[in-house]
């Protein structure tokens, strides 16, 4: 059997979700804490594989065990307890043998944030990338539907990217919006490439400060072409927000 969790984590102590020898991830850090309180070795699924420094306030993951717990809720206190303070068990289910955290999702959303005033914050740093020069938001708001509908992603994804088979997506939503000196992206999509909510991010901040036209990112998708897209953002304004099923 299986139990279905739902994970929040700050991801700045972290250099990423996925295992790394020698390095600390999230993932390492609940497996640890399942093993201790359940008493037996497990591995860890997640739906996303999210980078080092990047949150995460719904991420969902998976693990297999030899036997159903007697108390779950006894169970999500007894993982809390165990984790550090940066990493939490929001919620905790039995789910079917057969359920795939990863292949079963049919949409992720990511949020990401722009801290935009002339100073920076000490309260939003490890949240936001300050950017303290004026960004046209209307010309970034108009930019970011372009990428919704089914398109090749190719030119936003990371130049060290593994191979795969394809590099098609498809986009549910994609818009900005700004909320005092919080300027919000907001992506909907089946799946993600390697950094691609970071660079066009950066592709769009670039839109904001007028060194490309609005219309750019639909050239950009057409093009194919990675050197040709904006840089890639910094990852602390970035948070997988929810995995749909």
């Amino acid at each position: 059997m299986q139990l279905k969790l739902v994970v929040e984590y700050e991801g700045t102590a972290y250099q990423g979700w996925q295992l790394q020898p020698g390095d600390r991830t999230v993932q390492a850090v609940l497996e640890r804490a399942l093993a201790t309180a359940l008493r037996e070795p497990v591995r860890v699924r997640g739906a996303g594989r999210t980078d080092a420094g990047v949150h995460a306030c719904g991420q969902v993951a998976a693990v297999r065990v030899s036997q159903p717990p007697a108390d779950l809720d006894r169970l999500r206190r007894s993982l809390n307890a165990l984790v550090p303070d940066d990493v939490a068990v929001r919620d905790l289910t039995i789910v079917d043998d057969a359920f795939d955290p990863r292949r079963h999702a049919t949409s992720r959303v990511y949020e990401y944030r722009i801290w935009t005033a002339p100073a920076p914050s000490p309260f939003w740093r490890r949240w936001t990338w300050h950017h303290p020069q004026p960004l046209d938001v209307n010309a970034m708001a108009a930019a970011a539907p372009a990428l919704v509908g089914e398109h090749d992603c190719l030119a936003f994804c990371a130049a060290d990217a593994e191979p795969r088979r394809s590099t098609v997506r498809r986009v549910l939503v994609s818009e900005v919006c700004q909320d005092g000196p919080i300027l919000l992206y907001r992506v909907e999509a089946n799946a993600f490439l390697k950094h691609r909510v970071r660079n066009l991010v950066g592709t769009l901040v670039e839109v904001g400060r007028g060194e490309r036209p609005p219309e750019a990112l639909a050239t950009l998708l057409a093009g194919r072409d990675r050197t040709r897209a904006g840089a890639t953002a910094p990852p602390q304004g970035l948070v997988l927000v929810a995995v749909r099923y």
